[in-house]
């Protein structure tokens, strides 16, 4: 069975009785390059495990089951899970979990399904859960790369850089945790129904937190002060998101060697973390 074959999509879909949801944003691939390339790009081998999130009716599962060594495949839509026990009926070596990514414990998952095995993500992410799924897989820290197809507006975002109109907290925080890179775009005719925007993957590549940070937890407060009023300047902004007063806060700038105009939407992880150190020795 061809699963991009949009006349095969449809004999399947009325054989199970399936109709698409839009809350939970399903649009199935179409064209088969896609679910090859994004497999391809992911670096999924015999010796990874990869988890995927929302296979829809299994085209990438696919793919990735003839890469990887295991495949577990976490579906939300239990009316999908019949259609999936016919098109993955050859794939061995994939495992169909029903649930909500969300709520799982990724790293019982882990230790169950990939033992022995280097894990990693790939999937064709829902728009709707884009940044709190991402937000979860980097937090744990269990995964060598996630190789994920979102929104183009998303990917954009994740790998903008300083001064740039993407540019903001998530991408800070995604340029934090892991190397970010924007593969290639799929156009919005590749997928049943078609969404209203084009697509695009994005891989990262987990790393150590940077060197430059040596606290966190105040690092991110001031991502967070800069951003939540990113039109004002850093000084204007961060008055809302630590108890210091404008003259403590400008003497904070200037012994991080920013400009006293400077607005947060300029400032990379360097320039936040020197900006976190001076503020944590006046707090």
């Amino acid at each position: 069975m061809d699963l991009c074959d949009i006349s095969e999509i449809r004999a399947l879909l009325a054989r199970h009785g399936f109709h698409f949801s839009k809350s939970l944003g399903q649009n199935f691939l179409i064209e088969s390059w896609v679910p090859r390339d994004i497999a391809a790009a992911s670096g999924a081998g015999a010796g990874t495990g990869v988890l995927e999130i929302g296979p829809g009716i299994g085209p990438l599962t696919v793919e990735l089951s003839r890469l990887a060594g295991k495949v577990a495949a976490v579906e939300l839509d239990r009316d999908l899970l019949p259609i999936l026990g016919e098109t993955l009926s050859e794939c061995p070596n994939v495992t169909v979990i029903p649930g909500d990514v969300m709520k799982l414990d990724l790293r019982a998952l882990v230790a169950e399904q990939f033992p022995g095995l280097t894990p990693m993500v790939c999937a064709n992410l829902p728009y709707n859960i884009t940044t709190p799924v991402l937000t979860r897989l980097l937090d744990s820290g269990l995964f060598s790369a996630v190789t994920v197809m979102i929104q183009r507006e998303v990917a954009q975002r994740i790998c903008a850089v300083p001064g740039s109109k993407d540019y903001g907290a998530f991408s800070l925080y995604c340029q934090y945790k892991a190397a970010a890179e924007l593969l290639f775009e799929v156009p919005r005719e590749c997928f049943l129904p078609a969404p209203k925007v084009t697509s695009a993957v994005v891989r990262l590549t987990p790393r150590p937190a940077p060197e430059c940070v040596h606290d966190e937890a105040l690092f991110f407060q001031a991502v967070r002060g800069a951003f939540n009023q990113r039109r004002k300047t850093l000084l204007n902004a961060l008055s809302s998101a630590f108890p210091l007063s404008k003259e403590e806060l400008a003497a904070c700038i200037s012994a991080a060697g920013l400009p006293a105009d400077v607005r947060g939407e300029r400032l990379g992880i360097p320039e936040f973390a020197a900006l976190a150190r001076e503020l944590g020795q006046r707090l």
